[in-house]
């Protein structure tokens, strides 16, 4: 599967995964409808996204007839008789689905939550899940190159909007969500088709789309079967899933993700950051990129900015200011000079996953395995990342670029490499604050969560009454306000958000006296 990625030097190569003939043709169609139709509300994703009515060489055929004036454009009627002709719509491969544990009003639900208002609205989200419930299109099992979309035998829960299949990290939030709506079944079936994708690539993908094969996502599975697991007590489910999860395993652990540091005393560790097999414009948001990298010149340089984009894409945390340089120029990303301490904290959970699971089905030996590599790990952890002046876990910041990208690199530690990074405080990713507080220990931190939940929840009912829809991100500066930025204009839906608010009113709930409009 992997490349050799380019004739530039070593501080610009690494692996590449690549992509298949119909995303490398759907980009040429991406080309010239930008041509064609112009910058303005322009969505990349959308063209690489459609799929084929007739064979590819047919099509590429027919597409390289249509007439041309001379600058090369194709005009807009010539472009949309060939779109009608020979590609599908973007949303033509996935179908309704009606989830087999849906019911309107589930037994039990929110108990905690004891206000009327609150609760009609909860059930209001709940309702939502069959909005964003899919499944597969038999077309895409039968002629599986003529889609850019990966078959999933089971349904799934869609983010809405222009995202238009499954995300990684976006799932954890989304079972979380359909646990509150006691919808076990829907919740395994995600899982199942996560580990489909382990199985067939190795690693959970960022997204189920051929051209997302080049990355992952913060690594999050073994909280979605340890979750799952703790709601059914499902064995079965349990050892199917448990041999997956030691292949994500492996794959955090090796190769170009792995890295190991010396400490300030000699000891060796090892840990882990994000590093995308991929040196191009990614063929969902090419536009963009290549807007960005336009202020370089030199080949080479765009290759490891295209590298750098796609990793910060792994990260799952759009484009922060933690992973730059310089805090004004995103030409200066440097996520993959990066060791991040949420991404290590998160392998750290999954091998304390490993370890519960397995005891869970008597493998004493892979829970004994995983029991002794999470204290390895713990130690690397406040070794490397802690820093005693500013008391906190600060993300490790190599001083060098790697040598080769196959080889496991070993750096030495130094407290300068230790960086705090500013704020990005609007939209906000609630999910990662909040997690972190609850999962502390502390009364204190817990109450500051259940405060920040309170916040989050409100502002998404507020927006919801204002809008007649829940949010991708929100401005966490206005109640009831969206959030605005980024890449691509902000969406609704929204499987992650509805998740995160019916995780937080289950673990919360809300008093019947609690103000729920703005304060």
């Amino acid at each position: 599967m992997s490349n050799p990625s380019s004739a530039c030097g070593p501080k610009e190569s690494g692996p590449i995964v690549a992509t298949t003939p119909l995303v490398k043709f759907l980009e040429r169609v991406q080309e010239t409808a930008l041509q064609t139709l112009g910058p303005n509300g322009f969505d990349p994703k959308l063209y690489v996204d459609l799929s084929l009515k007739q064979t590819l060489s047919a099509t590429v055929k027919a597409f390289d007839n249509l007439p041309r004036n001379g600058s090369g454009s194709v005009s807009a009627k010539e472009l949309n008789r060939f779109e009608e002709e020979y590609l599908g719509g973007a949303e033509e491969d996935l179908e309704l689905s009606s989830p087999v544990d849906f019911v309107p009003e589930p037994e039990h639900f929110l108990p905690k939550v004891k206000s009327s208002e609150v609760r009609a609205w909860a059930l209001e989200v709940h309702r939502l899940w069959k909005n964003l419930s899919r499944k597969v299109s038999g077309r895409v099992f039968q002629n599986p190159d003529f889609h850019t979309l990966l078959p999933l035998e089971k349904p799934v829960v869609i983010p809405g909007s222009r995202f238009r299949e499954v995300y990684y990290w976006d799932s954890y939030w989304v079972i979380r969500g359909l646990l509150a709506s006691k919808m076990y079944e829907t919740a395994k079936g995600i899982v199942h088709n996560l580990i489909s994708l382990i199985d067939e690539f190795g690693y959970v993908l960022n997204g189920a789309r051929a051209y997302y094969t080049n990355r992952s996502q913060p690594p999050l599975l073994s909280s979605m079967v340890v979750d799952i697991y703790k709601r059914t007590r499902d064995e079965n489910f349990v050892k199917k899933s448990l041999p997956a999860l030691l292949k994500e395993h492996a794959f955090w652990n090796s190769g170009i993700h792995k890295v190991i540091v010396e400490d300030a005393h000699g000891s060796i560790h090892t840990l882990n950051r994000y590093y995308a097999r991929w040196n191009q414009p990614r063929p969902e948001s090419s536009t963009i990129d290549k807007e960005t990298a336009s202020k370089l010149s030199d080949k080479c340089a765009k290759e490891k900015l295209y590298r750098e984009i796609a990793s910060t894409a792994e990260t799952g945390w759009d484009f922060s200011t933690r992973w730059m340089r310089n805090e004004s120029d995103l030409t200066t990303l440097a996520t993959t000079s990066i060791l991040p301490v949420d991404l290590n904290a998160l392998i750290l959970k999954m091998e304390l996953d490993i370890t519960l699971l397995a005891n869970a089905i008597g493998d004493s030996a892979t829970a004994n395995s995983f029991r002794e590599t999470s204290l390895a790990r713990k130690k690397a952890i406040n070794s490397i990342f802690w820093n005693a002046e500013k008391k906190q876990w600060l993300d490790y910041w190599l001083t060098t670029h790697p040598v080769s990208s196959e080889e496991v690199h070993k750096w030495k530690a130094s407290s300068q490499n230790k960086k705090s990074y500013a704020s990005n405080f609007v939209p906000l990713w609630i999910d990662l604050f909040h997690s972190g507080l609850v999962r502390s220990g502390s009364k204190k931190a817990r109450l500051v969560a259940q405060d920040i939940a309170e916040k989050w929840v409100r502002t998404n009912y507020v927006a919801y009454k204002k809008t007649g829809a829940m949010h991708e991100k929100y401005d966490v500066q206005k109640c009831g306000g969206s959030g605005g930025g980024g890449e691509y204009k902000p969406q609704t839906g929204f499987g992650w958000s509805n998740g995160v608010v019916l995780a937080f009113l289950e673990e919360f709930g809300w008093p019947e006296g609690l103000k729920f409009d703005c304060l």
